[in-house]
């Protein structure tokens, strides 16, 4: 049984200055519980339905639980719809990144909508990238909606919020970033070798304090009347074409292309 103090400390991790105070924050939703134990989060509470419970207790049965009701599992919840289960989740420390040969990294340029943000990581995680170099200005990771709409995707694509400009200025890898009317991506030879990438914010594109670090710049072409593509579709398109071009023809799971 939840007691007052604790349930009105869950709730309030639906708000990001809670969640950042109490460095912890909500899964929540009636996809499969099992990613989130098989990852390396660390669960501080776990609540769960006895439905729920008995559908999957041969995965859980070694877990600390707390069983409620399904409405009070939605009183507790930010889902109008979830009667199944919501974990209180340790953040992440914001540790910097160790870049591996080979992969590519993402940088977001004050991609400051969760819409975005989320979108972004479930591309990146099909991608099989899995580590996103964000400015101090990108939206939170921890938000309850990018959390619940990644997918899982958040399980395995890691990200590291730090001055973009100090970050970058002291790397030595190839930084990409697009352009309007410079080299068009689908005939650009790409590097072999691991890159950073920019994503921008849309309304402003990539800022001029970036700009400089970029060692190849690069175009999606427009062949009709749109004005310009979101951060997450253009993110897509970069991505399909840098894996087609220059990672090895071999995905996660060993099988060839």
């Amino acid at each position: 049984m939840l007691t007052k103090n604790q349930i009105k400390y869950i709730k309030s991790l639906h708000n990001k200055k809670d969640r950042n105070e109490n460095n912890t924050f909500l899964v929540e939703g009636k996809k499969s519980l099992i990613e989130l134990l098989n990852s390396n989060f660390e669960l501080e509470i776990l609540i769960i339905s006895q439905e729920f419970y008995d559908e999957n207790k041969k995965n859980i049965w070694n877990r600390k639980i707390e069983i409620l009701s399904p409405n009070e599992i939605t009183k507790l919840s930010s889902l109008q719809t979830n009667s199944d289960w919501i974990a209180v989740v340790k953040q992440k420390q914001n540790t910097q990144l160790e870049n591996n040969w080979n992969e590519i990294i993402l940088v977001l340029d004050d991609i400051k909508d969760p819409w975005n943000l989320w979108t972004i990581m479930r591309i990146a995680d099909w991608y099989w990238v899995t580590k996103i170099i964000a400015s101090k200005d990108t939206c939170e990771f921890y938000n309850t909606k990018v959390i619940i709409s990644t997918m899982w995707s958040f399980t395995r694509v890691n990200l590291f919020y730090t001055d973009l400009k100090e970050y970058l200025q002291n790397q030595s890898l190839p930084i990409y970033g697009s352009f309007i009317n410079w080299e068009n991506i689908h005939q650009t030879k790409l590097e072999k070798s691991w890159v950073f990438i920019i994503i921008w914010n849309e309304s402003n594109g990539i800022s001029q304090k970036l700009e400089k670090f970029i060692t190849k710049k690069i175009s999606i072409p427009k062949f009709w009347l749109a004005e310009s593509l979101n951060a997450w579709v253009a993110t897509g398109i970069i991505l399909d074409n840098f894996q087609d071009k220059s990672q090895p023809k071999q995905n996660c799971f060993g099988w060839k292309n």
